[in-house]
């Protein structure tokens, strides 16, 4: 029902932006764009994937990592898989799932494979406000609108960063969160909490390893980043490079509130207000749709690789009651 909600209000805020824009210009923006710039842009997700996964061999423990009990091709099919799962469950459940997979296939416990993927989510989040609050810092606009922005990311990532570095404050952090959400929410805090503390145990005890995963983080998300300039230059368009790196994070913030279908329409509706200085609103709808574009495309190149997925979790569930029944 939650995800019927999100399709409706991403299909409203669609329906009001393009009631609001010339559609056949936004049409004459793909018809005249710079097809060079679109293809580097659009394959970008090949690197980006292709790191990502190597970032995720990485969060492995150093002896399985030495028994090679993830390889590369199968961190790259994870990865994909929970990009379709991404695109269909509700909160990122996708990575969720991620963590499922690699524990019913043996490559990790299941607290472990839980806390792994909430530090490579924590990190990407943190690698993404890294770049917003210095790509703020330097933008010229300074604003109201822009100062509460900067204040407010910059205050995200100092918590964040806390939450990463300090088991008190991480603690006192989980203890409010019970006492202020919902009856409803606090097992799950308590889930998170705990997976939360089980992921300190694990990456506190290899500093170079922690730092090797956050510099990682770092460059996947610049790269992410670059990518949308690249769109900005293939719609034969200009924003300054650092003005990207602060605007471009705020969009895909406003992508993450969980109000529509993986992002669109809020994402959408934040490019155009926010690249309004620099271009017209048709070109900035056509900049949503190649930033959604970013997520279709690793979703159905995993479609084949879930079915796989789902068909070995059902042989695993199937041998599982047959022993049982003996």
């Amino acid at each position: 029902m939650k995800r019927l909600i999100s399709i409706a209000v991403s299909l409203i805020i669609l329906a009001i932006i393009y009631s609001k824009i010339d559609f056949p210009r936004l049409i004459q923006v793909f018809q005249n764009c710079d097809r060079w710039w679109m293809a580097v842009s659009l394959g970008m997700v090949v690197p980006i994937t292709m790191l990502t996964a190597w970032r995720l061999q990485q969060l492995m423990p150093n002896k399985r990592r030495e028994a090679n009990s993830l390889k590369f091709g199968e961190a790259n099919r994870l990865i994909l898989a929970a990009s379709v799962l991404n695109m269909v469950l509700p909160s990122k459940m996708g990575d969720i799932a991620k963590a499922y997979f690699m524990k019913e296939r043996g490559h990790l416990n299941g607290a472990l494979s839980l806390s792994l993927v909430v530090f490579e989510k924590a990190c990407d989040l943190l690698s993404l406000l890294l770049w917003c609050v210095f790509g703020l810092i330097l933008y010229q606009q300074k604003d109201w609108f822009f100062l509460v922005m900067t204040s407010s990311v910059t205050l995200g990532l100092v918590i964040g960063l806390l939450l990463l570095s300090s088991r008190k404050f991480t603690q006192i952090f989980f203890i409010l969160g019970r006492a202020i959400a919902p009856k409803k929410f606090r097992p799950k805090i308590e889930n998170l909490r705990a997976s939360w503390n089980e992921m300190h145990n694990y990456f506190w005890q290899d500093k170079s390893q922690l730092f090797k995963i956050a510099t990682t983080s770092v460059f996947i998300w610049f790269l992410h980043l670059v990518q949308i300039w690249f769109f900005i230059l293939a719609l034969k368009a200009w924003t300054p490079f650092i003005t990207n790196l602060a605007l471009s994070p705020l969009a895909i913030l406003a992508g993450l509130l969980p109000l529509t279908f993986a992002g669109v329409g809020t994402r959408d509706a934040a490019l155009i207000a926010l690249y309004q200085p620099y271009f017209n609103a048709p070109t900035a709808a056509a900049l949503g749709l190649l930033c959604t574009s970013r997520y279709i495309i690793p979703a159905i190149a995993g479609l084949p690789f879930l079915r796989q997925y789902l068909a070995t979790l059902q042989t695993i569930h199937g041998n599982k009651k047959q022993s049982l029944r003996f």
